[in-house]
């Protein structure tokens, strides 16, 4: 099977060509312009490639009830041009092919649920902490949505006694994005958080929001795994940090081995590394071609 993904970012986007088995044949990537010009180099890219499907995992937020007259469209976003653009319905035009169509978090959520950390379990939570912060939930085989579809980055999070910063979140300002997300890192030490040392006090105020919502969310869900990924869960010493205060946070309530004594195990790195957006997408071009 040929089947291409669209990964969406709000910085970039990367397209690629996939099969069955969640191999990514071929990939490329291009920066993320009005959307005139960034669909334009999409269509370009899948001209000739002779997909029989194409799954999309984009930034949003987004429109996925498919009864919606504005199915499809980007929606409240606040990156310049793409509010109220109709993503799905310019690439529908270009290709007669089936579409999957979701947020980038639930794509890399059912990646990772397919064939990566979460492969034969039956629910998992993926966050992306980068320069936004995203949440993907599969939850009993399948993913979630419902009035929209999870935004677990703009869950409220309680203030860290010693941050004084202000939270950069346009919406809710100190929400867990506006506290933990790449740039309020950067907005708060006034470094670029790749430049702060390993034993830096930034990094487990960082550890104090994130784990305030994985605890959240593992009280809320249940979920059978937490993947956290993007480009701040690169700087790896957070997991232990994260272990911890998530295990200080939920105080023995949640009763289970995974969380007591196997929490390195359960909140983990995507096995997917990078590719689990663009295999998720893969896999939503997958199940979009099975429902056809």
């Amino acid at each position: 099977m040929r089947i291409g993904a669209i990964e969406a970012g709000g910085t970039k986007f990367v397209c690629g060509i996939g099969n069955e088995h969640g191999d990514v044949e071929e990939r490329v990537s291009f920066p993320t312009e009005t959307p005139e010009v960034t669909l334009a180099n999409v269509i370009n890219y899948f001209r000739d490639k002779k997909v029989e499907a194409i799954g999309i995992g984009t930034f949003g937020p987004i429109d996925i009830d498919p009864a919606s007259a504005t199915y499809g469209h980007v929606t409240t976003t606040p990156k310049p041009g793409w509010g109220g653009y109709d993503f799905l319905g310019t690439l529908k035009k270009e290709f007669d092919v089936p579409f999957g169509w979701d947020t980038d978090v639930n794509a890399a959520a059912l990646g990772e649920a397919t064939w990566g950390a979460a492969k034969g379990l039956s629910s998992c939570v993926y966050y992306t902490i980068g320069t936004g912060v995203g949440v993907g939930v599969y939850s009993e085989g399948r993913l979630v949505h419902g009035l929209v579809h999870p935004e677990g980055g703009h869950v409220l999070v309680r203030r860290h006694p010693e941050d004084t910063y202000e939270g950069f979140c346009p919406y809710h300002g100190d929400c867990l994005e506006g506290m933990a997300a790449g740039p309020a890192i950067e907005k708060r030490w006034k470094v670029k958080a790749s430049e702060l040392p390993v034993d830096h006090p930034a990094w487990a105020m960082e550890a104090f929001y994130i784990a305030q919502a994985i605890a959240g969310t593992i009280l809320l869900l249940s979920p059978k795994k937490v993947i956290l990924g993007g480009g701040v869960m690169h700087q790896l010493q957070l997991f232990p940090l994260i272990h911890e205060q998530v295990q200080r946070n939920l105080n023995g309530y949640v009763n289970h081995p995974s969380v007591k004594e196997g929490i390195a195990d359960y909140i983990v790195s995507p096995g997917l590394g990078d590719n689990a957006g663009l295999c998720g997408s893969v896999a939503l071009g997958l199940e979009a071609l099975k429902r056809s």
